[in-house]
């Protein structure tokens, strides 16, 4: 529908020469053109989370060489990313600038047709987990079941599990009773449970005593009332991560500010190269892709064994320390980006351009490149870090609902940096004052934000 919306005249405006001459789209053409693009943002939604995720499922877990393999998976997921977006800052930008955005909509929507068939070929091949029911209802039966029994006491010998084969069934590998959070222990604890001679067995859990009676399975409550403890344990799990989740969003505020006031920087700067080839600002991502696609195989290949000798790990490092240092080098990258911003402006005020608008500053947009190099390193180890994090840490039964936590951070980030800037807007031009983020970027104080 895109490609249709750039190619077919009466779905477009029509063309004109000058920008104060342009005619407005009409309110047809707006809306097949915007639901074009609702269309594309609910597909991306319903692949990104699971297809990784998939993916990730290819590998068995208990057998030594593939669990090493799946770590390495995630790095070459991401390598396959940035080559596409590479492809897609260069190629693709080059064909819709000097052809049509048509022909540049039509090439992509035949590669994602080739890219979806064959897929589809390998069907036969994959490994395919049970559907179990979707994970957010059985989260939301945890929460719902420890409200409704808020006031019964959690009681270890009390707890509801079922047989090992039954959790096999069910798409789920039993987890062991914890003592954190006892609030949900009570989604998971009997009320009145009816236990007859040899129809009940006791099975010490952890540290609970894990009642798994067939006769009361039979006749088990509503799962509304009545969950079982690798049920609530799941829920812990969640609840336990959701602070490594929250920071996570303030690693996005900085991937947010790079794709915007980078770019502004850039668009002030001296973007010659020889003679004959101007860059376009928004072309400066391929700096970060490109550091991205040198460092990634440089880390999986080299660091990753070498870490592995001291560490003992299959990943190397711990996810941890891996997403520690992306945020790390993500706050190198904002000092930089201040530093350059600080000396653009010194030569703005040396030249005499401070308050021209239109001026471009005789400075290299060359200065910016090791701030985007920097945003690219800490790419490879934060986001990549936080994907397989958000895999490896979710239940078993929960992996791609781990997949979209982790892009429904980075969404949160986006909003959040609008929102950001909408706040320090209000803030800054009170009392009539002119404020942070004015027309002439020169104004905009804008290495006091990176810092």
């Amino acid at each position: 529908m895109l490609t249709i919306s750039a190619s077919v005249p009466d779905l477009k405006p029509k063309s004109c020469s000058s920008s104060s001459s342009c005619p407005k789209a009409t309110a047809a053409q707006s809306a097949f053109f915007y639901i074009s693009l609702y269309l594309i943002a609910i597909g991306t939604a319903g692949v990104k989370p699971c297809l990784e995720a998939f993916g990730a499922d290819q590998f068995d877990e208990e057998h030594p060489v593939e669990r090493k393999s799946k770590s390495s998976f995630f790095n070459w997921w991401y390598f396959g990313l940035t080559v596409g977006a590479f492809l897609a800052f260069t190629v693709i930008v080059y064909i819709e600038d000097n052809a049509s955005w048509g022909l540049g909509y039509g090439i992509l929507a035949i590669l994602i047709m080739i890219a979806s068939s064959i897929f589809l070929l390998g069907t036969p091949f994959y490994r395919h987990r049970i559907p179990s029911g979707s994970s957010l209802v059985g989260f939301c039966q945890v929460l719902v079941a420890a409200v409704r029994k808020r006031h019964v006491v959690p009681n270890e010998s009390l707890l509801y599990e079922v047989e090992d084969e039954e959790a096999i069934q069910m798409g789920r590998n039993q987890l062991v009773h914890t003592s954190g959070l006892r609030c949900l222990d009570k989604a998971a604890t009997m009320s009145q449970p009816e236990l007859k001679g040899d129809a009940s067995e006791a099975t010490l859990t952890g540290s609970a005593i894990v009642i798994r009676n067939s006769d009361y399975n039979n006749r088990v409550e509503s799962p509304w009332k009545l969950c079982t403890v690798t049920q609530v344990e799941e829920v812990k799990l969640i609840v336990r991560i959701s602070p490594i989740w929250l920071s996570t969003i303030v690693y996005g505020l900085s991937v947010t500010q790079a794709a915007t006031f980078f770019v502004q920087q850039a668009a002030t700067m001296d973007r010659n190269v020889g003679s004959f080839f101007v860059i376009p600002s928004g072309s400066l991502l391929t700096f970060s892709s490109v550091a991205i696609l040198i460092v990634l195989p440089i880390y999986d290949r080299v660091l990753v064994p070498c870490a592995r000798r001291f560490t003992g790990r299959d990943q190397g490092l711990t996810l941890l320390q891996r997403m520690g240092a992306g945020f790390f080098l993500s706050i190198v990258c904002m000092i930089i980006a201040a530093l350059v911003e600080r000396r653009r402006l010194e030569v703005a005020i040396q030249y005499g351009l401070l308050d021209d608008t239109s001026a471009i500053i005789p400075m290299s947009v060359f200065w910016l490149a090791p701030q985007y190099f920097l945003f690219g390193i800490s790419d490879v180890f934060a986001l990549v870090g936080e994907q397989e994090f958000f895999y490896d840490q979710m239940p078993d039964s929960m992996r791609s609902l781990g997949m979209a936590l982790f892009l429904c951070g980075n969404g949160l980030a986006s909003y959040l940096g609008s929102t950001l800037i909408i706040i320090i807007g209000a803030v800054t031009t009170r009392g009539g004052n002119a404020g942070w983020f004015v027309n002439n970027l020169n104004s905009a104080f804008q290495e006091v934000l990176h810092i």
